[in-house]
Formats: C-alpha cells, structure tokens, sequence
C-alpha cells in the first residue's frame, strides 16, 4: 500500500476511528523505540563557523561581458 492510498484510507474513516489509528501509530513508535531525532535549535548555533570573504560582494570578473 503506498503512502498516498494509505492516507486515503485514513482519512476516509470516521473521526473517532481516525484517532484510534493515530493512537496506534503512537503506540508501534513507543513500541519499537523510535523518538522524534528533532533537537531543539538554539539559536546563534554557527556563529563564528561561517565566513564569507571579504570580497564576497564584489563583481565576478567572468561575468564582465554581460554588464
């Protein structure tokens, strides 16, 4: 069953059969053990990882025929 039919499927249930798959669905991730992998970002992370040159704004000189 591809994703597409199987949210077809889904969705074509009633409301209180659809959270009962939502549920279970929670249930087979706790079950197998897999947690969301998303980690809270913080911010300003890369500073200082990043550097642009100092020219980086300056005009390429392979495109000076096109100005």
């Amino acid at each position: 069953m591809t994703n597409t039919s199987l949210k077809i499927e889904i969705n074509s249930l009633p409301k209180n059969l659809r959270q009962e798959v939502a549920d279970f669905v929670a249930f087979l991730k706790t079950k197998a053990g897999t947690k969301s992998k998303l980690k809270t970002r913080e911010f300003g992370f890369a500073k200082g990882k990043i550097k642009l040159a100092d020219d980086f704004d300056a005009p390429l000189d392979e495109f000076s025929n096109y100005m």
